[in-house]
């Protein structure tokens, strides 16, 4: 696929040449398959009617569709495109779920989609449905580049777009605050619905429900998503499900395009992950001080705690971690002069952290994208036109949003579910032309460790989960959190206990994963170790990149081996894992914790709780139970404590 066809995706501004010039949209300037008076008749009918609708490339009708009218809103389509496309119009389907990679290109084909609905009379109105402000806006931008008018300003108070638009951009929430007027608009006309990224209409019952009770009369539905499932089981409207292999009630998508098969094409950027662990200590509620490395194999708790201490702006390992990754956007820098890199944080406290940081280090004052501040998507859009080095942002980009020069990010948030982390990484796979590769940094914690390995699996969203499913999949980032929040507070009032406290952090380098492989053999921070992959070029084919990084892994083997003593005696032992016996007592100690904190609200002595915790979860008494089992008994009164308030 040449340079130019990777400039036309998602920037409709370029889109205007004639379609048969390209070779990969799959059209061909052969004979037609249908005489040729007919594709005449039908040419001239489609190109009045999109003359009439303002289209000004509805002259060109594609040989890969005769009968029909002019797409317009793109010159070049991918393969994927012209696949779906060709599915779409074999039936015409009321509902048609489309399911492709982020950075492949939903945006062209939903618009180039919506352009021969409405330059055929299919359709006479336009309602888009986005999860946020933001893409509202990027929405309208993009539809008006190709003609179609919609109004990402409206209100539910307006009642009615102005008859100067073709219809409007609205969000999952306006939907839900008001159905009623977006039923009235819906029913008003023919109305197309595009429903993006259409896993958040499963969100909040309001939502769903809305949603449903808006468009359930709309002419045609088109449902577009990167990330086909949710955490939970709440049902996505317009989705069609059926039972598996095990009977479970999954997603059917009408067409996926998963990342597996658009890196093959070269549709998006590899990834390279960048792992870092290291040693944290802290200081638990309880007042104990605890220390772990980070990534070892611990429990739950241990490595939510190290995990914590990693991300706070006061120790060393956030510093390090943003030092390493601007010299890795610096090295892609020397072949994608515009590359951007992006620091997703948790919360708004330690994203200010963060940019303070960055500062420092590059002299150079971030970007820093707030989604509770009105000037958010602006300072995003600037973003994405400048060649500034570095954006700080909370949540507000994990989705949707469209930068293309992010090259580099950095995956400092507690978030882990499959969902999110799908979503964040697919700010960085937009390939705008061959060669360009992405690099995310990230903690070394297990969970991140499996999703990383485990980028092209291709899931569906399932509404039954089986008995004593465990994936990761379960609770939505958004109820991670508050649950959090909610056990924080719980604790707080019911005991006077300290706030957590992170001691110390240092980094180290771990691996790099890539194509579900796993590359390095670790090393101190500024190593040749770490330095060997951080200076990988930024423009490389995806078979070179896995060629370059086996040829590093083989010199840093040789390296190490040079490094082995020739004393003849027999090699050190390697050092001892933690002692199981510690990772047991802090387990107990927050056993005993929570146990406090339930009998203080329950009025239960403790006794009678930890009788009623083996009874639930099974085990002999604490003294003789394994890890496994007192956490079991942990996480039953978590969820008390949680599900109180």
């Amino acid at each position: 696929m040449s340079t130019a066809e990777y400039d036309d995706q998602e920037q409709p501004a370029t889109l205007w040449a004639d379609a048969d010039a390209n070779p990969a949209s799959g059209s061909a300037t052969g004979s037609p398959t249908r005489d040729d008076h007919h594709d005449t008749a039908a040419a001239a009918d489609a190109a009045a009617a999109a003359e009439a609708a303002g289209n000004a490339a509805a002259g060109h009708l594609s040989p890969a569709f005769p009968d029909r009218a002019a797409w317009g809103t793109a010159s070049k389509l991918r393969a994927w495109q012209v696949e779906a496309l060709t599915k779409y119009f074999e039936t015409e389907p009321r509902d048609f779920l489309t399911a492709a990679t982020p950075g492949a290109g939903k945006t062209t084909f939903a618009l180039r989609l919506a352009t021969e609905l409405l330059a055929r009379g299919t359709v006479d109105r336009l309602v888009v449905v986005a999860p946020t402000e933001h893409l509202k806006r990027q929405w309208a931008d993009a539809a008006d580049r190709v003609n179609i008018r919609i109004d990402p300003m409206f209100k539910n108070g307006d009642g009615m777009f102005g008859r100067h638009y073709q219809g409007v951009a609205i969000t999952y929430a306006q939907v839900g605050m008001n159905p009623e007027v977006h039923k009235t608009i819906t029913e008003g006309g023919r109305t197309l619905v595009i429903l993006d990224e259409v896993h958040h209409g499963g969100d909040a019952l309001t939502w769903g429900d809305g949603i449903r009770e808006a468009f359930s009369k709309a002419t045609r539905r088109l449902s577009l998503s990167g990330t086909p499932f949710r955490s939970d089981t709440a049902a996505i409207p317009f989705v069609q499900y059926a039972p598996d292999e095990q009977g479970i009630r999954t997603s059917v998508s009408d067409y996926n395009y998963g990342y597996g098969r658009a890196l093959a094409d070269g549709v998006v950027r590899p990834v390279l992950f960048m792992a870092y662990a290291g040693q944290m200590r802290w200081k638990t509620r309880m007042g104990d001080e605890m220390s772990a490395s980070l990534g070892e194999p611990v429990t739950k708790d241990i490595t939510a705690q190290a995990w914590r201490t990693a991300l706070s702006p006061e120790g060393e390992w956030m510093p390090a971690v943003l030092s390493a990754a601007d010299k890795r956007l610096t090295e892609v820098r020397r072949g994608v002069p515009d590359a951007g890199g992006l620091v997703v944080a948790t919360d708004t406290t330690t994203a200010r952290a963060y940019a303070r940081i960055l500062q420092r280090i590059t002299g150079e004052r971030p970007t820093v994208v707030l989604s509770d501040e009105a000037a958010a998507s602006s300072r995003i859009q600037a973003f994405a036109e400048d060649t500034s080095r570095w954006m700080v942002a909370v949540r507000m980009v994990s989705e949707g949003v469209d930068v293309p020069r992010l090259c580099v990010g950095v995956y400092a948030t507690s978030a882990s579910t499959p969902l999110f982390f799908a979503q964040l990484i697919g700010r960085f796979v937009r390939a705008r032309r061959r060669g360009e590769t992405a690099s995310v940094f990230l903690p070394s914690v297990p969970g991140l460790m499996a999703l990383a390995a485990t980028l092209e699996l291709e899931r569906d969203h399932a509404l039954d989960r089986p008995k004593g499913a465990d994936d990761g999949m379960y609770n939505p980032e958004d109820a991670m959190v508050a649950e959090a929040n909610r056990e924080d507070r719980a604790s707080e009032s019911l005991l006077d206990v300290q706030p957590f406290e992170a001691l110390d952090s240092q980094a180290s380098f771990d691996r790099v994963l890539y194509d579900g492989g796993e590359f390095g053999t670790g090393g101190a921070v500024g190593s040749l170790e770490e330095l060997d992959f951080i200076g990988i070029p930024g423009l490389l084919e995806p078979d070179q990149v896995r060629d370059l990084l086996r040829a590093r892994q083989a010199t840093q083997a040789k390296r190490q081996k040079g490094r082995a003593p020739k004393t003849g005696l027999p090699k050190a032992a390697e050092p001892e894992s933690r002692p199981m016996y510690m990772t047991i007592k802090e387990q107990r100690t927050e056993l005993a914790r929570l146990v406090s904190i339930w009998s203080r609200h329950s009025n239960e002595p403790h006794g009678a709780i930890h009788a009623e915790l083996r009874r639930i979860s099974g085990g002999p008494a604490v003294a003789q139970a394994s890890i496994e089992q007192i956490q079991k008994r942990i996480d039953v009164l978590r969820g008390r404590i949680g599900g109180r308030r």
